[in-house]
């Protein structure tokens, strides 16, 4: 399976387009997560926001590596199409999952936790 359809990218792009101006500044924009990508076989999740548009690697959003200790940050999109779990998998976008939140309730919620919760 592809890690990102073309919609989803552009999706993600148009929200780090959106976003470039506003870092770093009270105005950031706290969007919906666009997609979450996990490891079938490790238990590391990420729910991705956008993507930097000066860098189509770099990808935001919380990510959460099955630790305890979720945390908002980048993520390189050529890493984790690479990352495999225990059993060799490779990480998996989740079809079934639509985040009805803004990014920031769920990681209040996963530092809670300790983990994302979908």
């Amino acid at each position: 399976m592809q890690l990102l359809t073309q919609d989803l990218r552009n999706k993600l792009l148009a929200n780090g387009r959106q976003q470039l101006p506003l870092r770093g500044t009270d105005g950031e924009i706290d969007f919906l997560p666009v997609v979450k990508l996990f490891t079938p076989d490790a238990g590391a999740t990420w729910l991705l926001t956008e993507i930097d548009p000066d860098d189509p690697d770099i990808a935001f959003g919380l990510c959460d590596l099955g630790l305890g200790c979720p945390e908002l940050g980048s993520v390189s999109l050529t890493e984790l199409a690479a990352v495999r779990g225990r059993l060799g998998l490779l990480v998996e976008r989740d079809r079934h999952v639509t985040p009805g939140r803004a990014l920031s309730a769920y990681a209040e919620e996963a530092r809670r936790l300790g983990r994302i919760q979908v």
